[in-house]
């Protein structure tokens, strides 16, 4: 089984994921297995606010080389989750944007 703090790996802090925390929505890298549901309820135990909806993208990693060797950056999963409205923002987001 695993943990929130499993499904969570990391906040996304760019330009772009700063502009949509105005409006409660917030970005995360997160396991590549996880589901929605999961994701949810993930959000939710870690920083108890209440999430209306996620939305997730999943990334192929990059063909990289260096001289004759060739490899690949890991595949990774995206999460986009907005918050319900009388829900309090993420604490964690607060002073960025």
């Amino acid at each position: 089984m695993k943990t929130a703090y499993d499904i969570i790996k990391r906040p996304i802090v760019t330009e772009q994921s700063m502009e949509g925390a105005a409006d409660k929505r917030y970005a995360f890298e997160v396991a590549r297995d996880a589901g929605k549901i999961e994701i949810k309820k993930a959000v939710e135990e870690v920083f108890g606010v209440k999430v209306s909806k996620v939305n997730t993208l999943n990334y192929t990693g990059k063909l990289k080389r260096q001289g004759y060797t060739q490899g690949r950056r890991p595949n990774w999963k995206k999460a986009y989750v907005t918050l319900a409205p009388d829900s309090k923002p993420i604490e964690f987001f607060e002073g960025m944007y």
